[in-house]
């Protein structure tokens, strides 16, 4: 079966000598490994399903958060409080109803009816005097208590509507969707994406992303030339999300160098992505403050692990504040063993001696424990230390090659210190992308690079984005829109040519400046 697989037939062979040999439909053969190749495609990826631990994003109309999967978790959505136990398993993109007890249970899908609606012409006789519902709210309460369902609660609503019928088609579909959200506890699990996080953080916190709006983010993705096998440069504070969409366009494939400022990297958003292991072994990181040790030479990495014989003397806070915990919890311990001592004593001389020893023995033991958690805890400590070194010191070697195929500053901090300075490890004929909420810290930059050289092809822009709705026969802008979503400088890098530039100078310094001449009168 195989050979005959791997033996073209005859037209193959003649197409191939026109074009790349390829199989053809009328070529059973070929036919057959088409298919096979399409199974098994198919086999490789399987449908992927909620799993526990999994980072995901719940979904309500237009609000969503990005949470994970744990069992027996409580957690808050929209002013509700639910279990995600019966999410596990289940595939990405289900809708699930709330029910008693914070318990999720599937939505089944109910298709509505295509009989035509009552509606009237227009809504001139309706008087919004309050009076046109016929239920109360102590009888929606008491509904609830019997444990009927938001979509059973809509219903009736409906039915005891006085007004209902002689609204207008179009107001009767705004009346049922305003009271499903309000009595329908349905959401919606979905897989973390780069659009899905962008609209989350902007539409909840986009003060912790500098304002960044998901179609401004990307077209930084786009002007970056973000690829997979690249080497990228990112300088973001905006809480990992800009760093995760790289990540995620990237595939795990290449090498993402992070810089940071302070104690750390911040990566609140990058952790919802739910990335696997293998994407956080392309990322490096490097802090802001060892730049100018990079650039001069003069800083001295080393990629050495310390051994782990080599034990500090000092420990921290935390450790210390732990161990006199421990060493109180021991000299309670040994209290409590001496108080039974004590009233042994009372008794017989022989049982106290016993209980002496037994508190001693005890005491012995717990101190012996306490000190195999301090070691533990500070072998935990130093192995953590010397991973981050020897990450730092592989993230310094890579800087140092000067080749880097793409940088991506979204800072709070002035643009213009950091993309000069960090252009210096960027090869030449590589995109550069820098956003900035306001425009004029653009605007000095780009006249500091224009200054410099070294790059081409400046240019800073703004988008705009207005968002649509689309329904039958009242299709519009929509009148809410966001107002700006920030400011882009994007161009590319070249080798700069600085003897030009120095022979130009020379030339200019060594001219002479003209003398004055004095215009003689004319006496006639």
């Amino acid at each position: 079966m195989s050979s005959a697989v791997l033996r073209p037939c005859a037209r193959c062979v003649l197409s191939s000598m026109r074009r790349a040999w390829r199989p053809r439909k009328y070529c059973v053969s070929h036919t057959w490994v088409v298919q096979a190749a399409g199974a098994v495609s198919r086999m490789a990826a399987p449908v992927q399903l909620i799993g526990e631990g999994d980072y995901v994003v719940l979904k309500r109309e237009d609000v969503f958060k990005a949470v994970q999967v744990q069992r027996r978790k409580k957690v808050i959505f929209e002013k509700q409080w639910i279990y995600l136990d019966n999410a596990i398993g289940k595939n990405y993109g289900t809708m699930f109803e709330i029910t008693g007890g914070g318990n999720l249970q599937m939505k089944s899908n109910i298709v509505a009816s295509a009989e035509p609606k009552e509606a009237g012409a227009d809504n001139r006789n309706i008087v919004d005097d309050g009076k046109s519902q016929k239920l109360t709210r102590e009888d929606i309460e008491a509904l609830k208590e019997k444990g009927i369902k938001g979509q059973e609660i809509v219903q009736q609503l409906i039915e005891n509507s006085t007004t209902f019928r002689d609204k207008t088609e179009f107001a009767q579909e705004k009346y049922i969707k305003k009271k499903k959200k309000k009595y329908e506890a349905n959401i919606t699990i979905l897989k973390p994406s780069t659009r899905i996080l962008a609209v989350m953080y902007y539409a909840r916190e986009p003060g912790k992303i500098c304002q960044l709006r998901y179609d401004t983010l990307a077209q930084m993705l786009t002007l970056g030339n973000i690829h997979a096998g690249s080497k990228v440069l990112v300088m973001e504070t905006c809480a990992g999300l800009v760093l995760g969409s790289v990540m995620e366009r990237m595939g795990g494939y290449g090498s993402v160098i992070q810089m940071y400022s302070g104690g750390g990297p911040v990566r609140a958003a990058t952790d919802c992505f739910g990335f696997p292991k293998s994407f956080y072994e392309t990322l490096y990181e490097f802090p802001l403050n060892k730049l100018e040790a990079l650039i001069s030479g003069t800083g001295s990495y080393s990629s050495r692990v310390i051994p782990a014989e080599e034990e500090p003397e000092k420990m921290d806070e935390e450790s210390s504040r732990s161990d006199n915990e421990k060493q109180k919890a021991t000299q309670d311990l040994v209290g409590d063993c001496l108080a039974e001592s004590t009233e042994s004593m009372e008794t017989s001389l022989a049982e106290s001696e016993e209980g002496v020893k037994r508190c001693e023995e005890v005491s012995e033991n717990h101190k012996g424990g306490q000190n195999v958690d301090k070691k533990q805890v500070a072998m935990e400590k130093k192995q953590k230390q010397d991973e981050r070194r020897k990450r730092e010191a592989e993230a310094a070697k890579l800087l140092q090659d000067r080749n880097a195929d793409g940088l991506i500053v979204a800072s709070r901090f002035h643009p213009t210190p950091l993309l000069l300075t960090l252009l210096e490890f960027v090869a030449p004929s590589r995109p550069f992308v820098v956003y900035c909420q306001y425009k004029e810290p653009l605007l000095e930059c780009y006249t500091k690079l224009r200054e410099r050289g070294g790059v081409i092809n400046l240019k800073l822009s703004e988008t705009w984005l207005r968002n649509y709705q689309v329904l039958p026969d009242r299709s519009h802008p929509k009148l809410v829109m966001s107002s700006g979503g920030g400011y882009i400088l994007h161009g590319i890098t070249v080798t700069r040519d600085t003897t030009k530039t120095n022979t130009s100078c020379s030339e200019r310094t060594e001219e002479p400046a003209p003398k004055k001449q004095k215009v003689a009168e004319d006496k006639s």
